[in-house]
């Protein structure tokens, strides 16, 4: 399965989870977790809707009749496999929930997420992230004579970004363990 379909699994599960509901509002609070920097088309939401209820994910629920002038909105539910299914990913604090695109959906859903799990996803994102920080500074020393003044400034703009992140995920590690601690 393309790690994008398995992000966007992630993402349909718990909006779901959440309540019931037709592709098209569906497809709007998928657009708001995914983030500004992606834009979900129909060609991929309902492929993964029609997926997860061949799985036994998902319940479709047509309503009894449709109106002439609109057609029928399937509602999508979760099925009670498609809730054990959602919390086996949420468990997941593998690799693939340390990735750009899948810790951002992980996070979305972190309330409920069990707390070693919240712990052990921050911190291995953090370590993730730290060697990217240590590639960053290496490919920078190596390529500051070569760039011009705009490829510095976006290489100094990535290893600033990278920095930030690790400083935000330190703070939230350590409310972590101040709730653990309690």
């Amino acid at each position: 399965m393309p790690r994008r379909t398995g992000v966007l699994e992630l993402a349909v599960l718990g909006l779901l989870n959440e309540q019931p509901m037709h592709g098209y509002e569906l497809r709007k609070r998928l657009d708001k977790v995914l983030g500004w920097g992606h834009s979900l088309s129909y060609g991929s939401l309902y492929p993964c809707l029609k997926t997860l209820s061949r799985q036994g994910f998902l319940d479709e629920e047509e309503p009894p009749t449709p109106t002439l002038s609109r057609r029928a909105k399937i509602v999508y539910r979760l099925t009670e496999a498609g809730t054990a299914h959602f919390a086996e990913l949420l468990a997941d604090a593998g690799p693939s929930a340390l990735d750009d695109e899948r810790f951002g959906v992980h996070f979305a859903f972190f309330a409920r997420t069990d707390e070693t799990v919240r712990l052990r996803v921050l911190e291995g994102r953090k370590r993730r992230l730290e060697d990217r920080l240590e590639r960053v500074r290496a490919q920078l020393q190596r390529t500051q004579e070569r760039l011009d003044a705009y490829g510095l400034e976006l290489q100094r703009h990535g290893l600033e970004s990278v920095e930030r992140e690790v400083n935000w995920l330190d703070g939230l590690i350590r409310t972590e363990k101040n709730k653990t601690a309690q």
